[in-house]
């Protein structure tokens, strides 16, 4: 058989079976890649939500914080990443401090730099501690969002979301400061109230106390008034029977003292009413030919210069049957004591 045709069988064969070997891998990787996104992922996904996470972000295997690992600085490089990749696992991206997964990739770095495991690591998961820390300026822990803050910043210093934080962060803080300055602002606003109605109050009590006063020093001098009237009107009953004696005692009918007909109760100064103060006034003055009194004057007094003015007034409109003799009307002269009892 001619060689030349048995190479040229032989190719023909290999062309033939070549495109169906490449068919096959075709079909195989379409299929993989369906099972993937209409089976796999899905599943995933759903189990991310059932656990609370994101889709995107590691699944998150307790709530309580992991103790710090002991002895950082002696463990290994693959030691320092299972920590990290535990971490990450536990949603500890940023937090607690000394136990999370940027330090111990960070630490890695430290350890192997250009570590292309860790250098990835913080690449890819940077927006999700990004997240992390806005949450923590947002529940207003300001301590560890700058610890946060500062720990993005290692693994990506030029980054811009760095910038946002960092302006968040500080409008909180100064939204936090305004609202502790508004909460003093009422608290001093409350105060100031309270010492003002206290002050009122207090104000309110003296006035009514010194109404009260007043009323009751109105009330006494009422009765002081009354009693005084009373002592006058006893006083000018008292005058015409003391006056008619003396009327009677001449002998001869047609010579006779002054008689009084008319008195008037003298008023009782308001400065000794207020004192409870008593006292008397002796008066010497003329009886005219008309039954007038004249020339009224002080002849003693006690207490002296209280009483006088009220007392001259008084006996002054006081009215007399003039003294007679031999029946003709002559002036006379007479002393009289007032009397000012309360």
């Amino acid at each position: 058989m001619d060689t030349r045709y048995i190479r040229h069988a032989r190719t023909h064969a290999r062309g033939a079976i070549q495109p169906i070997v490449i068919a096959v891998l075709v079909v195989v990787v379409v299929l993989a890649a369906a099972a993937w996104f209409l089976i796999i992922k899905p599943h995933q996904d759903l189990m991310q939500a059932d656990n609370g996470g994101h889709p995107s972000t590691p699944v998150s295997a307790g709530t309580e914080a992991a103790p710090p690992p002991a002895n950082v600085e002696a463990m290994s490089v693959n030691q320092l990443l299972a920590e990290a990749r535990r971490a990450m696992n536990e949603q500890r991206l940023l937090a607690p401090a000394g136990n999370n997964a940027f330090e111990f990739y960070q630490k890695v770095l430290q350890k192997q730099p250009g570590n292309q495991v860790a250098t990835d690591a913080l690449r890819e998961t940077f927006p999700f501690a990004a997240n992390a820390a806005e949450q923590a300026i947002n529940q207003r822990d300001f301590n560890d969002a700058q610890r946060q803050i500062d720990l993005l910043a290692k693994a990506d210093p030029a980054n811009y979301t760095l910038t946002i934080l960092r302006s968040k962060l500080d409008a909180q803080r100064k939204l936090l400061d305004r609202e502790q300055q508004l909460a003093a602002d009422k608290e001093k606003q409350a105060q100031l109230a309270a010492q003002k109605a206290a002050a009122d109050k207090a104000e309110a009590d003296r006035q009514a106390e010194l109404k009260t006063q007043q009323a009751a020093a109105a009330e006494q001098a009422r009765v002081a008034q009354a009693r005084q009237a009373q002592q006058q009107q006893a006083e000018a009953a008292r005058q015409p029977q003391v006056a008619a004696p003396a009327a009677a005692a001449p002998s001869d009918a047609a010579t006779h003292g002054a008689v009084l007909v008319k008195n008037t109760a003298p008023r009782y100064p308001t400065a000794a009413m207020r004192s409870n103060q008593e006292g008397w006034v002796e008066l010497s003055f003329t009886i005219t030919t008309g039954g007038d009194v004249s020339d009224v004057k002080v002849v003693d007094a006690q207490p002296r210069h209280v009483f006088d003015r009220a007392a001259i007034d008084a006996v002054s409109r006081w009215k007399y049957q003039p003294a007679t003799q031999d029946g003709t009307p002559v002036a006379s002269t007479k002393r009289q004591r007032i009397e000012f009892k309360l």
